[in-house]
């Protein structure tokens, strides 16, 4: 959640899919037919097994028009691997949505095409929303982009094999506690000569390696950004962190068959679920799937690098999908009503449960652990969350700088690669993205 962290599933798609509400006006203000709300929206689930965002949508927009019977609303889902695109070629075309559901809002902020949450929302509700989720939501200190779900990443083990290889005692109720790089690569180690096929799987091939390479900067005292908001894409920290991976787990065959520049999530965490990896970073749905297959999987932390010695633990990597209201056609009433709707607990929390997603408002949040909507394990990343570092989504040129990070970094730890090289080139052209903005 694929170009993102979120679950695998939403690689299936329904295209053109429209749910339309019947009715007519709405609070302080009326659409007619021809200004009839539109939502276009990402598809999370998967059709052919009947996990289709649609069955969420078809309900809360029933729901809603039966108490404001004068909005019409039309949802339109799309798959991720389209949705940026043809949402911006809405937008460029003059014919934006009225409400957008999707991974990035901040070039439309920059252009001025957006509704701010106070615009939109009661002063409740814009408070309401988990503090990262709503920083990494605003540009200067307006939110935008609302958050809608979310998820933050931990470091998974498979107990069996982590069992057999010794690593964790047969018996112990402790599992696994890594303090430092220095373990992981110790278990790694032992998982190879046990004959684990990928002891330690690292995706950063083109799919999503920003999320891999961001966990291991952070874990290092690195990261995308230094303490100012620029980009240090080449800091010492990231350059360090990338020659001790290249010599520490790709010279010694610790991250299986398969080199990291080509490994792409998918195919790391569908391995994982067979049983065919040691370790990996995942988010809550794999560890749900996984668990359905039969893996025993553990999550723990992602260690601190050895050279870090802070005594401090890095922070997790989190990561949001966000709605976001386009001013074009003027319905700025009739968007704030159906959005203080869908943001309500009881809808928030139907759509993250359904896909083990996290939610992203604090009253949600809280109604989810306290019951069997969320389990102890979703409970695990929810407290990762709080404290996670998400992406320089605020920054409308963070679409190409990421895009050239997930083509890129992973030549950082090829056999043949220079990380210093490899960093310093990406930093080059994420300044160029900078002034082109």
């Amino acid at each position: 959640m694929r170009r993102r962290i979120f679950g695998t599933a939403a690689t299936t798609v329904v295209l053109g899919l429209l749910i339309p509400l019947a009715g007519c006006g709405s609070s302080g203000g009326s659409a007619d037919d021809s200004g009839t709300l539109r939502l276009v929206a990402a598809e999370y689930g998967d059709a052919s097994a009947n996990s289709s965002s649609k069955a969420f949508w078809d309900k809360v927009t029933a729901d809603f028009t039966a108490s404001h019977p004068d909005i019409k609303v039309q949802v339109q889902i799309l798959p991720w691997a389209d949705i940026d695109r043809e949402v911006s070629r809405m937008v460029k075309a003059g014919n934006a949505p009225d409400m957008a559901l999707m991974g990035g809002y901040s070039d439309f902020a920059a252009q001025g095409k957006l509704y701010s949450a106070p615009e939109l929302l009661s002063v409740a509700a814009e408070a309401n929303f988990l503090q990262p989720l709503s920083d990494a939501g605003s540009v200067g200190n307006t939110l935008y982009g609302l958050p809608f779900v979310a998820s933050s990443r931990l470091l998974f083990y498979n107990e069996e094999l982590f069992t057999e290889a010794g690593i964790i005692p047969k018996g112990s109720k402790n599992g696994w506690q890594p303090k430092t790089w220095s373990d992981l690569k110790a278990a790694a180690t032992a998982l190879k000569a046990k004959g684990v096929k990928t002891p330690f799987a690292m995706p950063l091939g083109p799919e999503e390696a920003h999320a891999e390479a961001m966990i291991w900067e952070l874990s290092n005292g690195g990261g995308y950004a230094d303490s100012s908001g620029n980009y240090s894409l080449a800091s010492d920290q990231n350059i360090t962190t990338f020659t001790w991976i290249k010599n520490n787990l790709v010279a010694p065959g610790l991250l299986g068959p398969v080199p990291p520049s080509k490994l792409n999530r998918a195919d790391a965490f569908a391995a994982f679920t067979r049983g065919e990896v040691g370790m990996l970073n995942g988010y809550p749905q794999l560890a749900h799937e996984a668990r359905n297959k039969g893996i025993t999987v553990g999550a723990v932390a992602m260690p601190a690098s050895d050279m870090l010695n802070t005594g401090e633990v890095p922070p997790n990597v989190g990561v949001a999908d966000w709605m976001m209201a386009f001013k074009q056609n003027g319905h700025r009433d009739e968007i704030g009503t159906f959005l203080e709707f869908v943001y309500r607990d009881k809808n928030l929390s139907d759509f993250a449960g359904r896909y083990h997603l996290l939610p992203s408002t604090v009253s949600a949040s809280r109604t989810m652990a306290g019951t069997s909507g969320m389990d102890k394990n979703d409970q695990q990343f929810l407290n990762a969350l709080r404290g996670a570092q998400l992406y320089p989504v605020d920054d409308p040129s963070w679409v190409v700088i990421s895009d050239t990070i997930k083509r890129n970094i992973g030549r950082a730890v090829d056999p043949g690669g220079d990380p210093k090289a490899v960093l310093e080139e990406i930093a080059s052209k994420a300044k160029e993205a900078k002034k082109a903005r």
